[in-house]
């Protein structure tokens, strides 16, 4: 079974069309779509940048995501020009020629999801469901990756004499987990969001309240965590601080 995502609702003022554009699958036409009413032919350099920063990534980091334009804009211009683009334009209209090897394999290379294939990679890599009791507690919980079964998944599709592929596949799962993870996982419905491209929006919308994008994890919780706790599994330490929590307010409770 197969799906194009239609575009989401945008306004020209929309912030510049973020690296997940052009991440995961690299296949962009399932997300880039959402943004092709108002950047209708190329992304630049700029765009890539702003839309990290957009995101809530670092400056450092957002001058990474720049590698995108080095590495998918002349095969984004082979659909114009033998010639490679010196400004590293990338085209979206020839998006798909920039589809690299050892991926999910749950966009296809005209940029259609594909939903069996996207539901089998939880199935199938979720460790929460081999500790599943029955088919109905299946059914009900909400699929997740953890950092083990991404590690996992990747080496399942990692393809030979690919280390290109290994490369971009590695950098876009663990980008995808440091703006995602919730509880040290990357939830379904998350990355569901992020691949029709409504999760920009989401997070666009948490980033100018108060509180702001809740999820994701930076260098701050990294840093502070590991001289805190010795550790750099923040969610284990939230979790550990909440169970203590609780255990006070029950003996007190009783008390």
């Amino acid at each position: 079974m197969t799906r194009m995502y239609p575009s989401a609702p945008c306004s020209p003022s929309a912030f510049p069309i973020p690296m997940f554009a052009l991440s995961l699958e690299t296949v962009t036409m399932g997300s880039s779509l959402t943004w092709i009413s108002y950047f209708p032919s190329i992304i630049t350099p700029v765009e890539v940048y702003s839309g990290f920063r957009d995101l809530g990534f670092s400056i450092i980091f957002s001058l990474g995501g720049l590698l995108i334009n080095f590495f998918f804009s002349y095969p984004t211009t082979l659909g114009h020009s033998w010639l490679p683009d010196p400004l590293f334009r990338i085209y979206t209209s020839s998006i798909h020629k920039a589809k690299h090897g050892s991926d999910s394999g749950t966009y296809s290379s005209d940029g259609h999801l594909r939903l069996s294939l996207f539901d089998e990679m939880f199935e199938r890599m979720d460790s929460n469901v081999a500790e599943n009791k029955s088919m109905v507690d299946m059914e009900q919980s909400e699929g997740s990756l953890g950092v083990g079964d991404l590690f996992r998944l990747h080496a399942k599709n990692r393809v030979a004499a690919d280390p290109a592929g290994w490369s971009f596949a590695a950098m876009e799962w663990w980008t995808t987990w440091l703006l995602l993870q919730r509880e040290g996982r990357i939830w379904e419905k998350d990355l569901r969001a992020m691949y029709d491209g409504t999760l920009f929006w989401k997070i666009r919308r948490e980033r100018k309240k108060q509180d702001g994008w809740t999820q994701g994890y930076g260098w701050r919780d990294w840093a502070t965590t590991l001289w805190n706790n010795g550790t750099w599994k923040t969610w284990e330490v939230e979790r550990e601080v909440k169970g203590q929590r609780n255990a006070n307010i029950n003996v007190h409770g009783e008390l």
